[in-house]
């Protein structure tokens, strides 16, 4: 018997969940049996002047004026746009939402939470990381967020998106022993998945989007608002195809949006194409949704 060198074994994992293909599945239809679900994430971010993480059009500096007004332009017109759009389409929408919000803009939030969106947490600022911190202060703020949250509205978030995608090693351990249903961290899979914890639980993962997301298209990759229209497009009309076979997996198709972007008007209008180009198949075919109703309809009511 040959002794492979350690360096030859079986890889770091991270425990969460084995390998499965998808065509392996026992089959599942969503609700009044369509097989493809589709959700936006709406993210309602703030960023501190001058200091932390974001986007960028230009170096950041000192003063970072350009960097700042950017972002922002999205909390006071972009959003407001984007609205009236997803109110002309009648779809609810996961709106990810900062905590920093409630002090900065707290009538951007309500505007979701009066239309019956689904609230998800999304941190308390997007200008911070949470990977690095030690685990009492990770734990600090997932409990912080639903706990404003809660206050703000009545309702705890069942879901949560950590600024940045930014994860500690027991950060799903953390979001179930708070209370956490499900994160959008994971974008490994066109389906949900169940995740360990480490008390025994299960903490959902629902797909979020990495390519179908206007921050790495337009600002990192510098994709046209036409292309990711067409794109867009392009990906809703694939999966649709793909679940149309009787054998086919039902899948999750999760588009991500930030208002600093979208909803500038060139770009808004080759969004607004795009999604009625989607309405034109909801209601038999598609269930347009959130990630919270996919959760609920997987393992029943909190």
């Amino acid at each position: 018997m040959i002794r492979m060198p350690p360096r030859f074994g079986p890889l770091k994992g991270h425990g969460r969940f084995d390998y499965s293909a998808l065509h392996e599945r026992v089959g599942f239809h969503w609700p009044d049996g369509r097989k493809l679900a589709f959700y936006i994430g709406f993210n309602l971010e703030h960023f501190a002047f001058g200091e932390g993480l974001g986007a960028t059009l230009a170096p950041s500096a000192p003063v970072d004026v350009l960097n700042y007004s950017w972002r922002e332009y999205g909390n006071r017109v972009g959003v407001w746009r984007c609205l009236d759009l997803f109110d002309d389409l009648g779809w609810p929408v996961g709106a990810l939402v900062n905590t920093a919000l409630y002090d900065h803009c707290p009538q951007v939030v309500a505007a979701f939470a009066e239309r019956g969106d689904e609230l998800i947490a999304h941190g308390h600022t997007n200008a911070e990381r949470q990977g690095a911190w030690p685990e009492d202060e990770e734990r600090a703020l997932l409990v912080h967020c639903r706990e404003r949250m809660f206050e703000m509205h009545g309702a705890l978030p069942r879901g949560w998106l950590s600024p940045w995608i930014s994860e500690s090693p027991v950060t799903p351990d953390l979001l179930h022993e708070a209370g956490y249903r499900y994160t959008l961290n994971w974008c490994h899979d066109d389906q949900p998945v169940a995740m360990r914890t480490r008390r025994g639980g299960v903490l959902w993962s629902v797909p979020y989007p990495q390519e179908l997301n206007d921050i790495p298209m337009i600002v990192a990759r510098q994709m046209d608002a036409k292309d990711f229209a067409q794109m867009i497009v392009d990906q809703f009309d694939e999966m649709l195809e793909q679940t149309q076979r009787d054998d086919a997996p039902s899948l999750v198709m999760g588009l991500a949006l930030h208002p600093y972007l979208v909803g500038q008007p060139y770009r808004l209008r080759h969004l607004r194409r795009a999604l009625r180009h989607i309405a034109g198949h909801a209601g038999r075919e598609v269930w347009i949704t959130t990630p919270g109703a996919i959760v609920e309809s997987l393992a029943g009511p909190a």
